[in-house]
């Protein structure tokens, strides 16, 4: 069988749609994402690029991320150079990772030299503790979201099950969770599309 229509039209519309972001927007729509969720941008990030700008669908998004997931590095890092190389090539992905990373930088910095001075009031660790709380819902909400838009299948479901009971339950390491469950998401993928 041949591949769908909506593999065709998603290189179209990704193609239409990078002659016009600008690399200014590109650079400035990944600074806001770098300020928008300090120390855990997923969920801004997804709201960002896929809901408001429309720059990607659920389905991209999802795939993005999970490729971010399997190479080194911070998740967002991964997706916001492979987002920038994907509408402008080279400079693309380093105007996407400095627009990212430039910010929240020269805040660590500042904030690093207040919790050194600050840092042993009761007040400062459980506005910390408080803030730890929202970060995890935020990351729990765009779970959901994003399992919402997957479509219904069983063997993606079983997968999922199974990759959320080798790292969350048993506590195995990613890189043998992957070697494991890849080469069968692969398998399920390719013979789904053909």
């Amino acid at each position: 069988m041949p591949r769908n229509k909506g593999s065709k039209q998603n290189i179209e519309n990704a193609l239409a749609t990078s002659d016009a972001i600008t690399r200014r927007a590109l650079f400035g729509a990944f600074l806001a994402i770098g300020l928008s969720g300090f120390g855990g941008v997923l969920p801004w990030a997804h709201r960002a690029l896929v809901e408001q700008k429309k720059w990607l669908s659920e389905n991209e998004f999802a795939e993005l991320l999970s490729l971010g997931q399997t190479v080194p590095g911070p998740n967002i890092v991964n997706m916001s150079i492979m987002i920038g190389a994907r509408f402008h090539g080279v400079a693309g992905a380093l105007l996407a990772f400095l627009g990212l990373m430039s910010a929240p930088f020269a805040i660590v910095l500042a904030l690093g030299v207040l919790y050194e001075r600050y840092g042993d009031i009761m007040l400062v660790r459980r506005a910390i503790g408080g803030v730890v709380a929202v970060a995890a819902g935020l990351v729990i909400a765009m779970a959901v979201k994003m399992a919402a838009a997957q479509p219904r299948k069983p063997g993606p479901l079983v997968i999922c099950i199974a990759a959320f009971t080798m790292v969350g339950i048993l506590r195995l390491p990613l890189i043998v969770t992957l070697a494991v469950l890849a080469p069968i998401g692969i398998a399920f993928a390719w013979k789904s599309k053909i």
